[in-house]
């Protein structure tokens, strides 16, 4: 079967799983060192065969190239485990996501061409895992509301399930919730790895859900990434295991035939998720910051992603940033047809935001 984009034929995404990554270089700080969590993924690490640089301080170095482009591609081969720091342990909301985030990684080894960690992290886009995570864990307990389920982000910084083979944080998360009364945690991912944490002592508080989109953008845009296929059979094995699910479908994309698109993605997934389940669904329209462009242009200079500034809408936050939106009209049109898509198929879901 085909698809018509702009006018060509687009075959469909085939499903093919992710490699993992394996990076070229793994850096520890001194005191990553120090950690028991630190030396659990220096055994990963070592385990795997991969060369190992122990840094003499707790900094990181040599991660820039001549330009930018060079330094993104230094950075995404480097893998740095390092301490998270006292800011780390002082929570912020992220609505509509989660009350709170916290993270257990920086950096993300996908190569998306509308990134959002473009102009949200400073410096080179390396992969920074933190060795402290059992402080990082204990810290969530004087967050939690009593009696009241408080839920927890962990994939606001990073992908946790593409660097799991390396790290094991995710599965170490999973299994500190399952042991709170009124915690929950929320991770998401465009990976596929997930047969590790299938056996885990979840308790049903961990929400595990996949990123997915319509075959252009994921097969223009979302490289080194599992297939969407690939991505929903991984989410079908989570709820067979017992795991609440979801889908966040992001970046949802104007381009043409862009309803035949998205009903190609919704019938993929009713075929992966044919039977009752726990359930939700995000919905995430594409945006970009004039920061977040100049990056993405710097990372992807040959990038067909459409961010032109005359085409959107300038919406403003509270503290003066400026995002480019889809206009109002659009929104209502690409809202209404998902929230249908849902509603017909997926009766039982609950979809939890549009923005």
């Amino acid at each position: 079967m085909v698809v018509t984009i702009d006018n060509k034929l687009m075959p469909l995404e085939p499903m093919h799983k992710a490699r993992l990554w394996m990076p070229e270089r793994v850096m520890f700080t001194p005191a990553a060192l120090e950690e028991p969590w630190g030396q659990q993924i220096l055994a990963r690490i070592q385990s795997l065969n991969l060369p190992i640089e122990e840094l003499p301080r707790n900094r990181l170095t040599g991660l820039r190239g001549a330009d930018d482009r060079a330094t993104y591609d230094i950075a995404k081969r480097t893998l740095a485990i390092v301490t998270a720091p006292p800011s780390a342990f002082k929570l912020s909301p992220i609505p509509p996501s989660a009350d709170w985030q916290f993270h257990i990684a920086e950096g993300c080894p996908a190569h998306c061409q509308y990134c959002y960690l473009a102009g949200s992290l400073q410096g080179p886009p390396v992969i920074r895992v933190f060795a402290n995570l059992p402080q990082i864990l204990a810290n969530l307990a004087a967050y939690e509301r009593p009696s009241d389920a408080t839920s927890f982000e962990v994939s606001c910084y990073t992908d946790p399930l593409g660097i799991e083979h390396l790290t094991g944080s995710l599965a170490e998360c999973i299994r500190y919730f399952g042991t709170r009364q009124d915690g929950y945690l929320r991770w998401v991912s465009k990976f596929d790895a997930v047969d590790n944490l299938l056996d885990l002592p979840h308790n049903g508080h961990t929400r595990c859900r996949v990123s997915v989109n319509a075959a252009p953008v994921a097969g223009r845009f979302e490289g080194g990434t599992a297939s969407v296929t690939a991505r929903l059979q991984a989410l079908r094995r989570l709820a067979v295991g017992g795991y609440p699910v979801g889908l966040v479908i992001a970046p949802i994309m104007l381009m043409n035939d862009w309803e035949l698109h998205y009903t190609q993605l919704f019938d993929s997934i009713s075929e992966a998720l044919d039977f009752d389940c726990d359930l939700t669904f995000e919905l995430i329209s594409h945006r970009f910051t004039p920061g977040s462009k100049e990056v993405l242009q710097s990372w992807y200079p040959q990038t067909k992603l459409d961010m032109d500034e005359a085409k959107r809408s300038v919406k403003r936050n509270k503290f003066g940033g400026t995002k480019y939106v889809y206009n109002g009209d659009t929104m209502k049109t690409m809202r209404r047809f998902f929230q249908q898509q849902i509603t017909k198929r997926f009766p039982q879901a609950s979809i939890l935001y549009w923005t």
